[in-house]
C-alpha cells in the first residue's frame, strides 16, 4: 500500500449541540401551563373515549368470530347432508336433485355447488336454460374457487377442507357423484352480513364518540369546578399571607378530606410564620438595642476623654476600660450571630475528635471562677473523672458555657447552680440546674428558637445576646446528641445533655 503523504489532520471539537428535551421535561412543561381544569377534562375525556373504543372493539371482534364460528358449523352440516345424500344414492341426478341443493341452500342460508374437474357446476342446474350465454358461463365457471379448493384440502391430507376465501367461509370435499367421474361438493357462506353489521356498529362508535365526547365536557365541567374552586380560593389567600396578612383562614366549604388538612397544615403554617415574623422584629428590635446601647457608651466615654479625662491619667484609663469592655460586647454580639448563622448554614464543618470532657468542665468552670469573688455564686458540681467522648472540641466547650452561663443568668436568690457530669451505661449525662423561677410548661418548646427571649426579669451577671440556647440546639442537632430540659415552675430548671461515651485514644 502507497504511503499517504497527506499532512495529519488535527481532531476537531464540535460545538455542543442543543440538549434535547425528554419527555418527562416537556410533560412538566406542559403541566406547568396548563390548568387542573383542561388536565381532568383531558383525561376523563380520554378515558371515556378509550372504553367506548375499547368496548366496540371487543364488542366487534366477539361478534365476528362467533357470527364465523357458526358460519363454518352450517356449511359443515350442510356439506355432510349432501355427502351422505350422494353416498346413498348415487344414480340420483336431474332436476330432482338440483331442487333438493336448492332447498337446502335456502334452508341454511348457504351456497352449494358440485363442481367437475374442470370448475365447472354440474348442480344445481336449472331447466331450459341456454348454457351458452356469456353471462351463464361466467356463472356455471367455478375453475378459480375450484383450485383454491384444491389447494385447501391438499393441505388437510383429508378428503374434506373448511376455510375461510374471499369474503366466505367455504366447506369443499370430494366425493364421486356424476357418471362415475370424480366432482367436487363446495358448500359457501357469504359474511357480507357480518361485514354489514361491523359498518353499521363503526358508525354507531363515531356517534357515541361524539356524544361521549360533549357528556365527559359538561361532566367534567362540574366535576373540575368542585375540585379546583377550593384550590383557587387557597392561592388567593396564600397571596394574601405572602403579603403579611396573617389573618387569613384556609379553611373553607364543601372541602374534602385531603382538602382539610391541607388547610390544617396551610393554617398551621401561617401561625408558624405569624409566631416568626413577630419573634424576628422582636430580636430585631433587642439586638439593636444591644447594639445601640454600648455604641452610645463608647460615643459618651470617647468625648468625655476628649474634653475632660485627657489629661487625667486615672480617669482616663477608667473610660477607656468602658470603651474596651463595650467593644468587647458588641464583639460578643456579632460572633453570636455569625456563630448561629454558620452552623445553621453548615458552612463551617465539624472537627470531630476524642478528648476529655471531665478535664474540659473543669476548664469551663474555671471561666466562672470570677463570679464566686464578685458576685458571691456558688457552683455545686459532681464531676466523675475520665469521661471521654468525640465530637467538635470548641463548639462543645460553647454548648457547655452558653448552658451554665444561661443558669447563672436565671438562677434564684441563693445564687447556686448545680453542675453534674454522670456516667451512664454507655454514655454520660451533662446537667446543669438553677433555682430560679423554672419555665412553663407551654414556653418549653419555645426556648430554643432564635427568636425567643423569655419576659421574665432577671439579672445578666454573664453577658450574652439571647442567642446561646439557639446555638446550643444547632449544635447538638448537628452532632446528633440527645439534649433538653427539665422544669418546675417555682423550682427552677434543669438543661441536660447526653454525651456518647468513647475510649480515650
Amino acid at each position: 500500500m502507497k504511503p499517504s503523504t497527506s499532512p495529519k489532520k488535527q481532531k476537531q471539537i464540535k460545538p455542543p449541540s442543543p440538549r434535547r428535551v425528554r419527555f418527562g421535561e416537556k410533560l412538566r412543561n406542559t403541566q406547568r401551563t396548563t390548568s387542573i381544569y383542561f388536565l381532568l377534562w383531558a383525561i376523563f375525556t380520554a378515558l371515556s373515549l378509550v372504553i367506548v373504543l375499547m368496548a366496540a372493539i371487543s364488542q366487534k371482534v366477539v361478534l365476528t368470530q362467533t357470527y364465523k364460528e357458526q358460519a363454518a358449523q352450517e356449511v359443515a352440516s350442510t356439506g355432510r347432508k349432501v355427502e351422505t345424500l350422494t353416498l346413498k344414492e348415487p344414480d340420483w341426478a336431474g332436476d330432482n336433485y338440483s331442487g333438493y341443493l336448492r332447498m337446502l341452500a335456502h334452508t341454511h342460508d348457504v351456497q352449494i355447488y358440485i363442481l367437475d374437474e374442470n370448475g365447472q357446476v354440474l348442480f344445481p342446474r336449472e331447466p331450459h336454460m341456454d348454457e351458452s350465454a356469456p353471462e351463464v358461463e361466467e356463472q356455471l365457471d367455478f375453475s378459480e374457487e375450484l383450485k383454491v379448493l384444491l389447494d385447501e384440502i391438499g393441505k388437510s391430507d383429508n378428503t374434506y377442507a373448511l376455510y375461510e376465501s374471499d369474503g366466505e367461509y367455504v366447506y369443499a370435499s370430494k366425493i364421486e357423484k356424476y357418471k362415475g367421474v370424480t366432482s367436487y361438493l363446495y358448500v359457501g357462506k357469504s359474511l357480507q352480513f357480518i361485514e354489514s353489521v361491523s359498518a353499521r356498529m363503526s358508525t354507531r362508535v363515531v356517534l357515541i364518540s361524539i356524544f361521549v365526547f360533549m357528556l365527559s365536557f359538561a361532566v367534567t365541567s362540574l366535576v373540575a369546578g368542585w375540585f379546583t374552586n377550593p384550590i383557587t380560593e387557597m392561592t388567593k389567600k396564600a397571596r394574601r399571607l405572602a403579603q403579611g396578612r396573617f389573618d387569613v383562614d384556609f379553611r373553607g366549604q364543601n372541602y374534602g378530606k385531603e382538602m382539610i388538612e391541607l388547610a390544617e397544615a396551610l393554617n398551621h403554617a401561617r401561625d408558624e410564620l405569624s409566631k416568626t415574623d413577630r419573634m424576628q422584629k422582636e430580636l430585631i428590635a433587642n439586638v439593636s438595642h444591644d447594639f445601640k446601647t454600648p455604641l452610645t457608651m463608647i460615643k459618651g466615654y470617647a468625648s468625655m476623654i476628649m474634653e475632660i479625662s485627657g489629661d487625667i491619667p486615672e480617669k482616663r484609663n477608667k473610660h477607656a476600660q468602658v470603651i474596651v469592655e463595650e467593644t468587647d460586647r458588641l464583639a460578643s454580639l456579632v460572633n453570636d450571630v455569625l456563630d448561629l448563622s454558620k452552623i445553621s448554614s453548615g458552612i463551617e464543618a465539624l472537627k470531630e475528635t476524642t478528648f476529655d470532657m471531665s478535664a474540659y468542665l473543669d476548664e469551663i468552670l474555671d471561666r466562672f471562677a470570677y463570679l464566686k469573688e464578685t458576685k458571691g455564686y456558688r457552683f455545686v458540681t459532681e464531676i466523675e473523672d475520665g469521661l471521654f467522648t468525640r465530637g467538635d472540641e470548641m463548639k462543645l466547650g460553647q454548648v457547655l458555657y452558653n448552658l451554665i452561663g444561661n443558669a447563672v443568668n436565671y438562677t434564684g436568690e441563693d445564687q447556686t447552680v448545680y453542675v453534674r457530669l454522670k456516667r451512664e451505661k454507655d454514655s454520660f449525662r451533662f446537667s446543669v440546674t438553677d433555682t430560679g423561677k423554672g419555665i412553663k410548661a407551654e414556653e418549653i418548646p419555645e426556648i430554643w428558637n432564635r427568636y425567643y427571649r423569655s419576659s421574665e426579669t432577671h439579672k445578666r451577671p454573664v453577658r450574652g445576646t439571647g442567642l446561646g440556647l439557639s446555638i446550643v440546639k444547632t449544635i447538638l442537632e448537628r452532632h446528633g446528641f440527645v439534649f433538653g430540659v427539665e422544669s418546675e415552675v417555682g423550682k427552677g430548671s434543669t438543661f441536660y445533655v447526653v454525651f456518647p461515651l468513647v475510649k480515650e485514644e
